[in-house]
């Protein structure tokens, strides 16, 4: 999937859009983890080095279409002009009429907008919210892999008001990594999934599976299909509507997909409670399983340590909480270690990768999210597939 790159760009005295992923946490005004502002720096430091001024536009949580002084991307302006060395101008306006006027009369060479999500039209691609933004530029990047599965004014909308789309250096990495994951993928290739439920990566494990050599299976998802074959889950987390496809689901992967072997259970989710390790087929009715035990780990890390190349996404076990942690933690390390191309995508992965002291080991880290795990089940993104293919 080869699309056209800011670096085909001529952009020199130019005025360039670029729709970033600066959705991050605030508290008490102030940015509490700047790790996607960096993720794009890269692309910012180069288009302000060849010429351009850059108007930079990104949501930041849920405001519904109206303004919220919460959620403002102001405390990100000042956060992002100490990470460039340079100033920012901040448009405080609601994106929408007279932005082009407002930012025209900044100083700055950039200049972030304020939250897109304050106005109602950006959730809706209104077409006149996006010729409003597209006034702003004479050239389009998107830089924001973590909305590309959104049809939004900024990511689409817009993009029709310019002669050629490009992507920015981190959607050009996510789409490299995560593509070669799908079409030409070193092998083995071994996809290691977790998380709640099964329900949330239907699509990736059906996809995956015929791409994969091995699918490892944690987290809670993994006891909708023990069930599914049978075996005794206590009062672990299960889909009892996903039982069948369940089922389908193994039968489909022919041994490819790969289960824990035992578990760390307790009688509670709380953090004091008393654990112990039983194997598969054997929680008792009134424990539930909260971590993978160390005999799965053993496997998956044999799995692992094969591997030409990995995808992980979500954690093994409730690792929030200090007795159930030990497996993430201990995946986390096997991947870091695994000397394969390494791909790590999902909240809860990430963080343990940082807990776990490895994140700088890992080939990319997807700032994706949803956007990931979409591209992964093979669904074409819609801001991806608005830009111009190189």
């Amino acid at each position: 999937m080869k699309k056209l790159s800011v670096k085909d760009l001529d952009l020199a005295n130019r005025t360039v859009f670029v729709r970033v992923d600066f959705n991050v946490p605030l508290e008490n005004g102030k940015v509490t983890d700047d790790t996607r502002i960096r993720s794009t720096l890269p692309t910012l430091q180069y288009a302000a080095d060849a010429g351009a001024r850059l108007i930079l536009a990104s949501h930041l949580g849920r405001p519904k279409g109206k303004p919220n002084p919460e959620m403002s991307l102001a405390p990100v302006a000042s956060q992002l002009a100490e990470l460039l060395g340079r100033p920012v101008g901040f448009d405080s306006v609601t994106p929408g009429p007279g932005t082009k006027g407002r930012v025209e009369q900044l100083k700055e060479n950039v200049v972030l907008l304020e939250n897109l999500r304050f106005s109602p039209g950006e959730e809706k691609n209104d077409p006149e919210l996006a010729r409003e933004l597209a006034d702003t530029a004479e050239l389009y990047v998107n830089d924001a892999f973590g909305t590309a599965h959104r049809a939004h004014a900024s990511t689409v909308g817009m993009v029709k008001h310019f002669p050629k789309a490009a992507a920015g250096l981190l959607m050009e990495k996510e789409l490299h990594y995560l593509g070669m994951a799908l079409s030409d993928p070193p092998r083995p290739f071994v996809a290691v999934l977790g998380g709640a439920k099964v329900s949330d990566k239907i699509e990736v494990v059906q996809n995956l599976l015929s791409k994969v050599d091995r699918l490892l299976i944690g987290g809670g998802m993994a006891y909708t299909f023990l069930k599914a074959q049978g075996l005794a889950v206590g009062r672990s987390l299960v889909e009892d509507d996903k039982i069948d496809l369940a089922k389908k689901l193994l039968k489909k992967a022919g041994g490819k997909l790969e289960l824990p072997l035992d578990h760390v259970i307790a009688q509670s989710v709380d953090g004091a409670a008393s654990t112990k390790t039983v194997p598969t087929g054997e929680i008792p009715d009134d424990w539930m399983a909260l971590d993978i035990g160390p005999a799965t780990v053993a496997a998956y890390r044999k799995r692992i340590d094969e591997a030409k190349m990995i995808v992980w996404n979500g954690p093994m076990g409730v690792f929030e909480r200090q007795p159930f942690a030990q497996g993430t933690w201990k995946i986390a390390e096997a991947v870091a270690s695994s000397g394969a191309t390494t791909i790590v995508g999902g909240g809860d992965s990430i963080l343990a990768l940082h807990r776990a002291g490895v994140a700088e080991r890992i080939t990319h880290i997807s700032t994706g999210g949803g956007a990931s795990l979409e591209f992964l089940a093979g669904l074409k993104l819609p801001g991806v597939e608005a830009l111009t293919d190189a």
